[in-house]
């Protein structure tokens, strides 16, 4: 087994020492200069003319003789300070250029106390003189050093801040990683690979230099990286691709040099760049302006990984979402020799993922995560633990001691569809233009071969929509036929359709915009990529959708005639025209089950399929059962809006693209 990393030597009480003996240092020094100063004010100079006034007098008790003829001494009486502030008790003064044996005669015939000095200064004298230059002096170190190892490492530009994980850094191991197994069993490799090298050297097998974790967001890249640092056994350097962007030129490429160095310092290691797109976008994208630092970064990187000089035993692990824009010299063999895509879980992976994520949640006798697994199609492991913590809020905030199904039902509607705004008042007659709106959806979508299966119709506002009608599909598809596109674009205008029925064309309102601008871009993805069009045929048409300034196309050609573009318009017209006359002729034949579908909406404002099935055959619904406690609404929420706005998600995600693409 190999030998894992030995965490890290705690010297923090040292530090603390050095800081204790600084501060304590700084304070005796305060101190001492604050009596030093206090007894420097507290005698006066005076003159000789002075000191022989107050000697007559009979006002001077004792005074102390140096060699140099410098008088120090007491007075008997508490002398006055020629500013008026107070009075003083000592004084200094000069003699003149006589015997100090006259004088001493003369002090002691006024019965003053005499006292000779030698005239040497003392060492604490010569420590208080000296003590403001030497604090001065050691906060100038102090800083310094302070610079250079704090965290401003204002000297260490070109280090690089990968950070290496120790063996108390809390694990993270791929039991905490579900729904992505061909990723995992990739990793695994890695780290089998790490842990015991002649098993596959043997046969002639090398280390690979690296692997590139690609996936949409959310779907569990660095929690990826995070297990790889728990199972391998090896130290595990971790950094983000903007660390090595900095201000001053040269740092990005020098911080590559140094974590390299680091890495052959610690092999065999891992060396982990999160988000690499920061410095691994295509090189020439800048044209030769503000980008080069970041092209130098990148040149630094390639060279490191595979250059004359030899990297054994560093591997490089990296993630992106976007690979789209990573240099290709970046994704060749020998630097990136592993793609490993984590995509989007599929219903099973989804269960999985709830199941870790409830691990540590206490979880009611009706709960059944297949279902809330199959009734979340498209979202990422990150969106299915946001489920898990919005049940569990939701739960709590309804003071129950477990979670059940009806909490993460509810969490779930939240996720995908929006937050409830039942604040929200809406007039009767928009209540009733919207319930006809979505009535006339969930018909439709009934009623045509194809479609996406009904999962619930609602006139609640949710989210930024006023009403949603929503689909799930039984099974995961990644391929849609022409049928059931066409069913899609139908079901699209069954709103549209339904308030031109019942309210007259002069009423229809604004609420299908987002429903016909969907429809109109899924119609022109027929005709100009799938080739779903008689007319224009199986062929490719219209300029390539490339995002500029990413170092492929700055000039965007022109790639179709005048003639084929108005052909194009035409076919897309006429697909959205059957379209909508589709959806017409199922609503005009079924006008009752329309009425009784918006009625009950109006009452019960949400209806789930089956709710919706026994509506449209006529028979009752049952009864409504108690709702549960309504959870507290936060203050300030609920914008009183009574313009109807463009409706939420209604057709679920568009098709995908065609394999290939």
């Amino acid at each position: 087994m190999a030998n894992r990393v030995p965490p890290p030597r705690d010297f923090s009480w040292a530090r603390t020492l050095r800081t204790l003996s600084f501060w304590a240092l700084l304070i005796v020094g305060a101190v001492a200069l604050v009596q030093f100063a206090a007894h420097k004010q507290d005698a006066i100079d005076i003159s000789y003319s002075e000191f022989t006034d107050q000697l007559d007098k009979g006002t001077v008790a004792s005074v102390e003789i140096t060699e140099r003829q410098q008088v120090r001494g007491d007075f008997k009486v508490a002398y006055p300070r020629r500013d008026g502030r107070g009075t003083v008790d000592h004084f200094t003064t000069l003699l003149p250029f006589e015997s100090s044996d006259t004088w001493v005669t003369t002090l002691r015939q006024r019965g003053v106390s005499v006292k000779a000095l030698q005239d040497k200064q003392s060492f604490g004298v010569f420590l208080f003189g000296f003590l403001p230059y030497l604090l001065i002096f050691g906060l100038l170190i102090f800083m310094l050093r302070q610079m250079q190892q704090g965290g401003n490492r204002a000297f260490a530009f070109g280090k690089s801040k990968a950070k290496l994980l120790a063996g108390d850094t809390p694990k993270v191991t791929f039991a905490d990683v579900a729904g992505a197994d061909e990723a995992k069993q990739e990793l695994e490799e890695i780290i089998d690979f790490l842990k015991d090298p002649q098993k596959f050297q043997r046969l002639g097998g090398r280390l690979p230099k690296g692997a590139l974790l690609v996936g949409p967001p959310g779907t569990g890249k660095t929690l990826l990286a995070k297990a790889v640092a728990g199972e391998a056994g090896r130290p595990f350097f971790s950094m983000s691709g903007s660390d090595f962007v900095e201000m001053f030129v040269g740092v990005g490429a020098s911080r590559v040099r140094d974590l390299f160095e680091q890495g052959k310092a610690h092999a065999p290691c891992i060396i982990f760049i999160d988000e690499i797109d920061a410095v691994g976008r295509h090189r020439g994208a800048g044209l030769g302006g503000g980008h080069d630092e970041r092209e130098q970064t990148l040149n630094q990187l390639l060279v490191e990984m595979d250059g004359f000089e030899s990297n054994d035993g560093v591997i490089l692990l990296a993630a992106t979402n976007r690979p789209d824009i990573l240099d290709p010299a970046l994704l060749r063999p020998g630097r990136f020799d592993r793609q490993i895509v984590v995509d989007m879980p599929d219903v099973k992976g989804r269960e999985q993922i709830l199941r870790v994520h409830t691990r540590k949640i206490p979880l009611g006798s009706n709960v059944n995560l297949e279902r809330i697994a199959r009734g979340t199609p498209g979202l990422a492991g990150a969106e299915l633990a946001n489920v898990v913590n919005e049940a569990a809020l939701l739960a709590a905030r309804r003071n129950k001691a477990v979670v059940d199904m009806q909490d993460l039902e509810d969490a779930k509607d939240k996720v995908m569809l929006g937050l409830e705004r039942r604040s929200r008042v809406l007039s009767d007659e928009e209540r009733r233009l919207i319930a006809y709106h979505e009535a006339g959806h969930a018909l439709v979508s009934l009623n045509l071969p194809g479609s996406d299966p009904l999962h619930k119709v609602t006139i609640i506002p949710r989210g930024r929509a006023l009403g949603i009608t929503a689909y799930l599909p039984e099974e995961e598809l990644h391929k849609y036929t022409k049928q059931s596109i066409l069913s899609r674009l139908a079901m699209a205008y069954g709103g549209r359709v339904a308030e031109e029925l019942v309210f007259g064309p002069e009423k229809v309102t604004t609420g299908a915009a987002q429903d016909i601008q969907h429809a109109t871009d899924v119609a022109r993805r027929m005709v100009t990529q799938y080739g779903m069009s008689d007319t224009i045929g199986p062929i490719a048409v219209g300029d390539r959708e490339a995002e500029i300034f990413l170092g492929r196309e700055v000039v965007q050609r022109r790639e179709i005639s005048e003639r084929t573009a108005e052909l194009v318009d035409t076919e897309v017209k006429r697909i959205l025209g059957d379209a909508y006359e589709r959806a017409k002729t199922v609503l005009v034949d079924h006008r009752d089950a329309l009425d009784r579908l918006a009625a009950a909406l109006l009452e019960r404002e949400t209806l789930d399929r089956e709710e919706v099935e026994l509506v449209v055959a006529g028979k009752p619904l049952p009864p409504v059962p108690p709702p549960p406690p309504a959870p507290a609404t936060p203050s300030g929420e609920g914008a009183r809006e009574k313009t109807p706005a463009a409706r939420g998600p209604v057709l679920g995600s568009p098709p995908p693209e065609p394999a290939g693409a």
